[in-house]
């Protein structure tokens, strides 16, 4: 459990400047999106309720939520992976929930502008936004947040807090197969 959790809260900060791109790209989108689902009912509690959704409100009230802090989480690179567990799951969910009704034409969403409405291209056409979010969260969870974000500069603050400590002596029998007298 300790080496997950030193996992989550320590990704690597290494990665390409350019990471910070990426990081606006998805933090913006999630942050907008959680309060367009205050902002218009449509997109929030309404949407929830006509996918039946458990408890509607307080879902779409915990996703806003959860979309909005965790997108000025990414904006930052603060806590770069333990946020994107949550939001690859979310987009896991969201691409299930509503893909599959309109796959099979079942959606109870309104079918979108143009044709394809409903089928196998309407779905290709329609999942880019989760898609592309989901990709992106992937990468940052893998990659990490970049040289640009908080979480770097918590990395550099920490090792200059506690240098590394010099290496404790090996024992005598780990000397011998180590090659040292």
């Amino acid at each position: 459990m300790k080496a997950l959790l030193r996992c989550l809260t320590n990704p690597p900060t290494d990665g390409p400047a350019a990471t910070v791109w990426l990081r606006l790209m998805c933090g913006g989108v999630f942050l907008w999106e959680g309060i367009l689902k205050f902002v218009y009912a449509n997109q929030g509690v309404g949407r929830f309720t006509k996918l039946g959704l458990p408890f509607p409100a307080a879902t779409a009230d915990f996703v806003a939520l959860l979309e909005i802090g965790g997108g000025l989480l990414l904006l930052a690179g603060l806590g770069t992976r333990l946020i994107a567990v949550p939001f690859i799951i979310e987009m896991l969910v969201a691409m299930l929930v509503t893909k599959i009704p309109m796959c099979l034409g079942t959606n109870p969403l309104p079918a979108p502008p143009a044709p394809p409405f409903t089928g196998f291209w309407a779905v290709l056409h329609e999942v880019r936004s989760e898609y592309a979010q989901l990709l992106t969260v992937l990468f940052l969870f893998i990659a990490g947040p970049g040289r640009w974000s908080l979480d770097a500069a918590l990395a550099r603050w920490r090792s200059e807090r506690s240098p590394a400590l010099p290496a404790a002596p090996l024992p005598a029998a780990s000397r011998v197969f180590a090659g040292q007298p």
